[in-house]
């Protein structure tokens, strides 16, 4: 029972309490210590619960609570004061915890989740452009791209996983449970099945899904119905996309001269393209491939387009045709003379290049193994690899043209001047002797050519000097790249190509030994271009493949270079080439009714393990033309690690043989 008494409601005693509050809080620090000690000794007076206490006294200590408390009773009217107060200010802190959190997901990052809950429900997805076809001179397809079908699932849209698989398994091959991991697949809308189907596959699967889904439906609509239930809609989740296909209709036909495409995946963006790997593909990719286009839609929880949720939709852009040098029944003609007579002659490889020397166009070019772009379960090492153009050999005796038209240019020696030849000469220690053994000699130059004696040549080349011959190789452009429209010739960055030391660096052995082919590399291209200008008037054309870009009209125009400034000594250059296959070592190549020009090889290989040359095993070459005729066709075949004293000439023959029933060259 509380021993406060309420005093009556007048205005008096409301005056009272107010003059009494005003008096006591105005007492100071000491009138409050003396009340307290006042109310303690009153305590211990009456007891407790004493009930002599007035209303004066307990107006007293309420009065007094404002001053710093002293002793146990301080401390409980402190403790009394904060149980209000901590519940109040946890209250507060929860509160603006709570505000400022409202504050920073609507305010500062509401942009960010609203952009990834767009990208949730965003699809994008890429437009592949058609990749350009590649065509031979005549119009003739060498490679295209066909319509395929891309099949996928969207796992999100699969009401019965079972029959899902079940479908694909039955249409593409296989059991239905190895589908289950694609069909099931998380965090995905699009689980690709098979790329680039035959549209034929897909047409036969997307005819399963119509049949098996519409009998799905009813099936559901009758249980639904048996249950009085709403029905619900059977999907099969199976999607597709129309694509394209690359496709090589002449199999390995000039396959290493057109290349090949892979596929490449962006997995961001759920699209595959191609790209060249070899060959005109990958030296025309920019050209072929186009640019993609792409749109974004955005899709309801049902799978559906949202109406009007196109966010972007750019066109893709088609790949340009190209139009090649490429004909493609000479070149199928090439290869199987290349292969067989390879076969014949036992040899481990073996390339042949025909070219017009006059405009630097390729008809055919090839090189063993042979690679077939439209199947590729087994690829040969070096099959991608069009040899002729991107690998050096020490040429032998094809080079001592280079050396003879050297010494005709700078008239050391015309081709019926004579040379005493022994029949061995040495230097630095060394002895050098013709291929086949034979006495002391007196040979003109037009004999040392089509006897192709090393001696011969060396000593004419001596009576030049050493100094001519290296000037006119690197005026010939043996030392440097031929600019050929074609993937790895020399090292990217570098116009040099081969091996040609400088000439300060020349023994007196190299210095002979170049003359005839030996110590200095160079590719077949280089040597096609080189008697390429004996038959075009002293003119370089670079060799390309590259004709023309049909859709654009755009016709590539290639540099010439006048590289024989001694127009008279052509003349005897053609009649000395002409010399070696009527008189000479390439007798097997004549053409009855023409004038075939042309030197021979057998090279001497070096072994790079024990150093030194081989025994017993050459490098074959032949390079030639016809001369006087209507046409300036060079044509090379070479054959390598041949055993034995054997001669290439009968497959240049095949081939040249072939060009002349094919363009209807005439001779003049």
């Amino acid at each position: 029972m509380s021993n406060y008494h309420r005093p009556p409601r007048s205005s008096s005693g409301n005056r009272d309490r107010q003059a009494g509050r005003r008096t006591t809080s105005t007492s100071g620090r000491s009138l409050g210590q003396h009340a307290s000690r006042s109310d303690a000794r009153s305590a211990q007076r009456s007891g407790r619960h004493g009930a002599s206490s007035s209303r004066e006294s307990s107006r007293g200590r309420r009065a007094h609570q404002a001053p710093a408390p002293a002793g146990i009773a301080g401390k409980l009217a402190i403790f009394d004061s904060n149980r209000a107060f901590w519940p109040l200010a946890i209250f507060a802190i929860f509160a603006a915890v709570f505000f400022l959190r409202l504050v920073y997901l609507q305010v500062i990052v509401a942009g960010d989740y609203s952009a990834q809950a767009q990208a949730q429900r965003t699809s994008y997805l890429t437009i592949e452009p058609r990749r350009g076809t590649i065509y031979d001179r005549n119009g003739v397809v060498l490679a295209t791209s066909v319509d395929a079908t891309t099949i996928y699932v969207d796992p999100t849209e699969v009401t019965d996983v079972n029959m899902t698989a079940q479908l694909l398994a039955d249409s593409l091959g296989g059991q239905a449970s190895g589908y289950l991991e694609k069909v099931t697949a998380n965090n995905t809308r699009y689980s690709v099945i098979k790329r680039k189907a035959d549209t034929s596959v897909g047409d036969d699967l997307q005819s399963r899904v119509t049949e098996r889904v519409a009998e799905a439906q009813k099936q559901e609509n009758v249980r639904a119905k048996d249950a009085g239930e709403q029905a619900q809609t059977v999907q099969s989740g199976i999607h597709f996309v129309t694509e394209s296909r690359r496709e090589y209709p002449n199999g390995q036909v000039a396959g290493q001269v057109v290349g090949a495409c892979s596929i490449g995946v962006d997995e961001d963006k759920n699209r595959e393209y191609y790209y060249g790997i070899c060959g005109l593909e990958k030296q025309y990719n920019d050209v072929l491939s186009g640019t993609p286009g792409y749109y974004e839609a955005e899709y309801g929880r049902s799978g559906q387009a949202i109406p009007g949720g196109v966010h972007e939709q750019v066109d893709a852009v088609d790949g340009q045709d190209i139009v090649v040098s490429i004909d493609i029944n000479l070149q199928r003609d090439v290869e199987e003379y290349l292969t067989n007579g390879c076969k014949d002659l036992e040899a481990a490889s073996g390339s042949a290049v025909l070219m017009d020397g006059s405009t630097g166009e390729i008809y055919a070019a090839a090189s063993l193994p042979l690679f077939n772009p439209a199947d590729r379960s087994e690829v040969k090492e070096g099959a991608m690899q069009l040899k002729c153009v991107t690998d050096l050999f020490e040429p032998g005796s094809i080079f001592k043209s280079v050396s003879t038209m050297a010494i005709l240019e700078t008239g050391t020696l015309t081709p019926d001047s004579e040379l005493f030849c022994p029949a061995s000469i040495t230097a630095d220690g060394y002895t050098i002797s013709d291929a086949h053994e034979r006495g002391d000699a007196t040979f003109t130059l037009r004999e040392i050519l089509d006897q192709s004696s090393n001696i011969g040549i060396s000593l004419a080349t001596e009576q030049m000097g050493f100094d001519e011959l290296y000037n006119h190789i690197v005026k010939y452009n043996l030392h440097s790249t031929t600019g050929v429209d074609y993937p790895g010739e020399g090292e990217e960055g570098t116009d040099a190509l081969g091996m040609l030391a400088p000439l300060e660096q020349w023994s007196a052995v190299q210095a002979y030994n170049v003359s005839f082919g030996q110590g200095v590399s160079v590719t077949p291209l280089q040597m096609t271009r080189f008697y390429g200008a004996i038959v075009n008037s002293g003119v370089e054309c670079v060799p390309h493949f590259l004709l023309s870009m049909p859709q654009s009209g755009y016709t590539p125009i290639y540099e010439t270079e006048d590289v024989i400034e001694n127009k008279d000594a052509i003349g005897d250059m053609q009649s000395m080439l002409k010399t070696v296959v009527t008189d000479g070592t390439g007798k097997l190549a004549a053409i009855d009714g023409y004038n075939v020009a042309g030197k021979t090889s057998t090279a001497e290989i070096y072994d790079e393990e024990n150093g030194g040359y081989r025994k017993n095993v050459y490098n074959l070459a032949f390079t030639g033309f016809l001369a006087d005729s209507s046409s300036k066709l060079v044509c090379f075949v070479g054959a390598n690690e041949v055993p034995g004293n054997r001669v290439v000439t009968p497959i240049f023959k095949d081939i040249m043989t072939s060009a002349i029933d094919r363009f209807g060259i005439t001779s003049e």
